[in-house]
């Protein structure tokens, strides 16, 4: 069946309507910023078995629906969205999700998509100056940090290995990371065959950053296993507290040892943006492998990850694969051979539009300002009784403790009515309440009715025991 393009544009138009109205009240913190509804019922409200059973939605149909669907689940743009790692995307991104969900051009072979193909280019080669990689370096995006993570490694695993890729992974090789490391990464070396147990933990300091002064012991203790050290990784920042690693100390051990150096810069290597923050990121140059997530401070819808590495013909080795239907296409233009998907989506659009409409000042602007925002939270809360934090915050995560009751029940007390969404990490062992300041609308007066309410829902489990 041929597009109606007449009903498209008004679905469209009716689309952009309600998103708008969306966008709009969730800045204004007019609704709940999560919504919760057990999906029994709200499969119930939607319809959705009658739709899928019937079909036949109209524009005003689908108006009424997509009213409702937005309704529930959770309000990036609020205020009140302290909670994960994710943005609240800025319009261009937006609007590149609109044109690929049109013109869906795969452009991980160059002749399903050249315009797409020749925008991720461009942006890669952005991102590889910002780094430090240059003209020599080599980059790709993917679908999320996760998948980045894994490919970076399959280039330290070529780098290390390269018989790995037909002949099995060797039963000896070992990645260095420490505790406070994504989850990914350990989820990555079971993929990779080397299994949980190949991932040896590094000497870190009480607030989870790597030790550089007690690197060679964890490499003594590493090659004493009869092990080789397949790669070391290193945050930039880390995902439960945001504090970043000392890259430079990290990186000239690596170096001096000829270890693969991988860092994890997901969330904070948009600082590299700001002129006030990107010291943090001292000595990322160092690095032999990165990823960079855009579906985070860069703005972006989800998602849109770079794994960047400072000799292209190492993520060229990452993937060593035939397929005579596939693998014949433009030599140097095709980015099949670089990633896990084929059917890749126009990721780099999103980061390409983003940068056209705010430009590099403008997305550095935007996360210095969600770092100061941070700041003062850590500012507010200590001078406030009964609030204690760990560490002074380094990016636009926080994590602090109220009182001396279960901060588990605290956090579940203020998401049950959608008020406030905050998350929980562990510190030094210890439970702790958890901020990511991800919405520009969230200011002072946001704050302080969070440590208001933080108060009131921890007197309120005090007193329900």
């Amino acid at each position: 069946m041929t597009w109606n393009v007449e009903e498209f544009v008004n679905a469209a138009a009716v689309t952009v309507d309600e998103l708008a109205a969306y966008v709009d009240e969730s800045q204004r913190g007019v609704p709940r910023v999560v919504g919760r509804r057990p999906p029994g019922e709200l499969a119930e409200r939607l319809g959705l078995a009658r739709w899928i059973r019937e079909g036949g939605m109209t524009v005003d149909d689908h108006a009424g629906f997509l009213r409702t669907y937005l309704a529930e689940g959770t309000r990036l743009h609020h205020p009140a969205y302290l909670g994960h790692q994710v943005a609240a995307p800025d319009f261009p991104a937006a609007l590149a999700d609109l044109v690929h969900g049109v013109s869906n051009n795969p452009m991980a072979i160059y002749e399903m998509g050249a315009s797409a193909a020749t925008v991720e280019f461009e942006v890669l080669r952005w991102m590889l100056g910002k780094v430090g990689f240059g003209e020599s370096g080599g980059g790709v995006l993917t679908h999320g940090g996760s998948l980045a993570n894994l490919t970076a490694l399959l280039a330290a695993r070529a780098s290390v290995a390269p018989e790995a890729w037909t002949e099995g992974v060797p039963g000896d090789l070992a990645l260095l990371a420490p505790a406070s490391s994504h989850y990914s990464l350990t989820r990555a070396a079971a993929i990779l065959g080397l299994g949980e147990r190949a991932v040896m933990p590094l000497d870190v300091d009480g607030l989870g950053r790597i030790d550089v002064a007690r690197l060679p012991e964890a490499l003594e203790r590493v090659r004493r296993a009869g092990r080789r050290p397949m790669a070391l990784v290193a945050n930039a920042c880390a995902t439960g507290t945001g504090l970043h690693d000392d890259l430079r100390g990290i990186g000239g051990f690596c170096a001096a040892n000829g270890v693969w150096f991988h860092v994890d810069g997901a969330h904070g290597a948009s600082a590299l943006l700001s002129e006030k923050h990107r010291h943090l990121l001292d000595g990322i140059d160092l690095a032999d492998s990165l990823i960079w997530d855009a579906h985070k401070m860069l703005r972006t819808s989800s998602l849109a990850a770079a794994v960047l590495t400072r000799r292209e013909g190492d993520l060229d080795a990452a993937f060593r694969q035939r397929a005579s239907y596939l693998f014949y296409g433009e030599q140097g233009f095709d980015l099949i051979g670089r990633t896990v998907e084929c059917s890749k989506a126009e990721l780099g659009l999103k980061v390409f539009l983003n940068l056209a409409w705010r430009g590099e000042r403008g997305l550095g602007e935007y996360v210095a300002r969600r770092y100061a925002t941070a700041h003062r939270f850590w500012e507010l809360a200590r001078e406030r009784p009964g609030f204690e934090c760990p560490y002074e915050p380094e990016s636009n995560i926080v994590c602090f403790r109220y009182g001396t009751g279960d901060q588990a029940d605290i956090r579940e007390r203020l998401m049950e009515d959608g008020a406030f969404h905050l998350t929980s990490a562990e510190v030094g062992g210890v439970r702790h309440l958890r901020i990511t300041v991800m919405a520009p609308a969230t200011d002072d007066k946001t704050l302080e009715a969070l440590l208001d309410r933080i108060a009131g829902a921890e007197e309120a489990t005090a007193g329900s025991r």
